[in-house]
């Protein structure tokens, strides 16, 4: 099992990003390593931390603004090469087509709920280290 599992969180809000932190805690589950986290407020700064690797998922927030997380992860899934799977905060369970459309591999509605948090992000982490190992 690799050391830590790096996760990108995107939202220009500061406290939807800790509740992010907060719900996940620092390990989500004994078969995932420790998390680290790194925080982006723009879209040009997840485009950067892509581009350097290392990220094992991302997770998005559909409510920031001007770039909303539906449409970046339909642009990374287009533009990263070995995109990593990507949970997407979304504002209401009907926007879950959109969330589809965006090709994010979960979604979850805001406010964070941490149980299903965790459990979605510890699954997506589980199959992405898998296919690394």
């Amino acid at each position: 099992m690799q050391s830590s599992a790096t996760v990108l969180v995107y939202s220009d809000d500061a406290s939807t990003r800790e509740q992010v932190r907060l719900a996940a805690g620092r390990r989500l589950a004994a078969d995932v390593p420790p998390l680290e986290f790194v925080e982006c407020a723009t879209l040009p700064a997840v485009l950067k931390q892509l581009d350097q690797g290392g990220i094992d998922a991302c997770v998005l927030d559909g409510e920031t603004v001007p770039a909303g997380g539906m449409g970046v992860c339909r642009q990374i899934k287009d533009e990263i090469f070995n995109c990593p799977p990507v949970l997407l905060l979304i504002g209401r369970p009907q926007d879950a087509w959109l969330a589809t459309w965006s090709r994010a591999e979960a979604a979850v509605t805001l406010p964070v709920e941490p149980v299903e948090f965790a459990d979605a992000l510890a699954a997506l982490l589980r199959g992405r280290l898998a296919v690394q190992a």
